[in-house]
């Protein structure tokens, strides 16, 4: 069955199977329809429904088992960074029939933001780690992803994750007809793979930050330029994803490498104390442009479930004095908040005192990866903190609760301006790890 979109259209306000509300139809294809829909508990929870076409699938490739099977196994899967699937099943609308899976529900996804421009190096920075992180755990589990692109790198309550409805087991084979250029050249031979999926990267890498999928050199898919104007290490990282020979490719774990050789280190976050702040990343910047957006955002909530983190006891917090002229770097991050123009100050402010979030051990080894909070203060002329918030996008209501007491107990040697003391204003930028907690503090005003 070809469904235009107006077909699918008609089909809001249908409940499948008597429990999951076709809400509002936000996207899909010929033979598969996305729609809002809600799952009933002990309150109602948001989540998106994906209808294919049982017309879709032959049982010389796939069968309609095969794919419920498919989904059945994938909703097993747990990590922070992949959609999480809740259920999936049969259902007929109209003598046609249909499978359905139910997922997280994503606000945004990456194809939508390259329209208006393309990633900064700070924001692929930013978007790598979880994404590889990702991959690395379903290439550990058997999985291949088989589709890495910017329409399935999602966001879930700003968080980024990616989708998990087409995953496959390494080896299936995929479509012979396939010409799009993230498809690995080898896939329609010998399947998916780890491999193939670093081909997908390589080509993502290129889309985010130029805006336009990597030329093939004279039709031959194996075959990829990459430009000249791509800052590294991304233009290298590319380079090496994208060898024809998918022994030579790079892995997801030299990836990693090379981008968190970006990240400042923690001896840095000793020595310099004010390191410069970084690019937010692009699911908190473009708020009032996704408004503008259809409602799907990077995809839905995919695949593990988040770990709660429990609001164990702690230990008494750290306290750490920091020299009185240690210099402090200016934002130079584009989406930040704006300020007013900063006066011109004689002596820039500096950080006397910086306390770290008391975090409980059992809290630190749910996390994977990182789990970054940024807190905005204003202190008054004599150097204490008079108000804190935490800016509008955090990944842990735990951590972010955590990071806003420490922050409350800074200390600050206050800007002088005109040979007085005044106020100012600081971001202060927590990152919270297995094994330890770091914070980027910058001022922001004078």
């Amino acid at each position: 069955m070809r469904a235009p979109t107006e077909l699918w259209e008609k089909l809001e306000g249908r409940v499948i199977e008597g429990k999951f509300p076709l809400r509002r139809w936000l996207g899909g294809s010929d033979h598969s329809a996305v729609f809002l829909t809600e799952r009933s508990g002990e309150e109602s929870q948001k989540a998106a429904i994906k209808l294919v076409s049982a017309d879709t699938f032959d049982a010389e490739t796939l069968d309609e088992d095969a794919q419920l099977s498919r989904w059945a196994d994938t909703a097993m899967l747990s990590h922070p960074h992949l959609i999480r699937l809740f259920e999936c099943g049969r259902t007929e609308i109209e003598g046609t029939r249909f499978l359905y899976v139910v997922m997280e529900y994503a606000e945004e996804d990456l194809a939508q933001i390259l329209p208006q421009r393309p990633l900064s190096p700070e924001e692929v920075t930013e978007m790598l780690p979880p994404t590889a992180e990702a991959l690395a755990f379903l290439h550990r589990a058997g999985f291949a992803h088989g589709r890495i692109k910017p329409s399935n790198i999602m966001a879930v309550e700003n968080q980024l994750k990616i989708s998990t409805d087409g995953l496959r087991k390494t080896g299936d084979i995929g479509d012979a007809t396939e010409t799009s250029a993230y498809a690995a050249p080898e896939v329609s031979t010998d399947g998916v793979s780890p491999a193939a999926d670093v081909w997908s990267v390589g080509v993502m890498l290129v889309a985010v930050l130029t805006q336009h999928e990597p030329k093939l050199s004279d039709g031959d898919r194996g075959q990829v330029t990459v430009p000249e104007t791509i800052s590294e290490p991304f233009r290298e990282i590319a380079r090496q994803c994208l060898h024809a020979d998918p022994w030579k490719r790079s892995s997801v774990s030299d990836i990693l490498s090379k981008v968190q050789a970006q990240e400042p280190t923690e001896a840095h976050a000793v020595e310099d104390r004010m390191p410069k702040e970084r690019t937010k990343l692009w699911v908190v910047a473009p708020i009032a442009a996704v408004l503008l957006l259809a409602a799907a955002l990077i995809g839905s909530r995919f695949i593990g479930r988040q770990p709660r983190i429990p609001p164990a006891e702690t230990p008494p917090s750290e306290s750490q004095t920091v020299p009185a002229d240690a210099p402090a770097a200016q934002s130079q991050a584009p989406f930040a908040e704006k300020v007013k123009p900063a006066r011109t100050a004689e002596a820039r402010g500096s950080v006397l005192q910086q306390v770290l979030p008391d975090v409980s051990r059992s809290a630190q080894n749910t996390i994977t990866g990182r789990v970054k909070v940024n807190v905005r203060v204003a202190v008054d002329a004599s150097g204490n903190v008079s108000q804190a918030t935490v800016t509008p996008v955090v990944q842990s209501k735990y951590f972010a609760k955590q990071a806003l007491a420490a922050a409350r107990r800074w200390k600050f040697n206050p800007p002088q301006v005109n040979g007085q003391a005044t106020s100012s204003e600081w971001l202060l930028r927590f990152q919270f790890g297995r094994m330890s907690t770091q914070v980027f503090p910058s001022e922001i005003n004078p």
